[in-house]
């Protein structure tokens, strides 16, 4: 499948600000299943900006403005082909051993019921590959997808006992219970095609888990699915602080409003 997709961030300010950095990351890698076959990261004004890879090998681009500034305009745009691999995650960058992922973050850390729900959807099955499909589904069945109930500084525990939340707050639920288990599990940042609707609200948030003999493999608890053909993979991290499409910050005194254009279709392969 060929997937278009064309995503604008629009950072507004009450008054100019003197500088502002920003960290992207809104560039996808190829990897089994995944290939790019065209992407482009465009800045309305003046800004500098370089290209990087953080530790874990997801590409950056560092932005830094030079203000006075009122507004900045970030624009990425492309295509991406993808194949179906059945939640397999196979050729990626990866810079550390699996372990490192059982790492807890402030966003992800279990208390005691978080690991207690954890352990009782996995008591039955067996294997690590059976107990992350059990656990997903637990989850799925128990949040309910809310996109008034939580933000970006949401923890796994809070958006757990409100039994509310985003993709964001499946996916850091998910990580902080499987790695209660002893699963590495990392938070994935990407997008998702959904058929029948281009114009989407935000970008999309999954997670992988490590399965000894099968390597990661990906599960979206919001949708109860490992991840398909219809996904396409942008960064990793423990949380989302470390997989954020754009983090960053400004010098100024000016409120912030931040607006958010994207659109997501499936693209016509050209014949050769």
């Amino acid at each position: 499948m060929r997937i278009r997709i064309s995503h604008d961030t629009t950072y507004s300010y009450g008054a100019p600000v003197k500088s502002a950095i920003q960290i992207l990351r809104l560039t996808p890698r190829n990897h089994e299943g995944q290939f790019v076959a065209r992407w482009k990261v465009d800045i309305d004004g003046e800004a500098r900006i370089v290209r990087r890879e953080d530790w874990y090998g997801n590409i950056t681009h560092s932005l830094n403005i030079d203000g006075p500034a009122s507004e900045i305009g970030i624009k990425v745009s492309g295509e991406v082909e993808t194949e179906d691999q059945a939640g397999l995650v196979r050729g990626t960058v990866e810079r550390f051993p699996p372990a490192l992922f059982l790492r807890q973050t402030q966003l992800t850390t279990a208390d005691a019921a978080l690991a207690d729900f954890a352990a009782s959807a996995t008591a039955g099955p067996v294997g690590a590959l059976d107990k992350l499909h059990a656990l997903m589904h637990a989850l799925h069945d128990l949040v309910t997808f809310d996109t008034n109930a939580t933000d970006v500084v949401t923890t796994a525990v809070q958006a757990f006992h409100a039994g509310h939340g985003v993709c964001q707050d499946f996916s850091h639920i998910f990580c902080a219970a499987a790695r209660s288990i002893g699963i590495p599990a990392r938070y994935v940042s990407g997008y998702l095609m959904r058929p029948g609707t281009i114009e989407q609200e935000a970008s999309h948030a999954w997670s992988e888990a490590y399965v000894p003999d099968l390597g990661w493999i990906s599960f979206d608890a919001a949708n109860a699915i490992c991840a398909t053909d219809l996904y396409v993979r942008i960064a990793i991290g423990l949380d989302y602080l470390e997989a954020a499409p754009v983090r960053g910050s400004y010098y100024g005194a000016a409120e912030e409003h931040l607006e958010v254009k994207l659109r997501i279709d499936g693209a016509r392969q050209t014949q050769s």
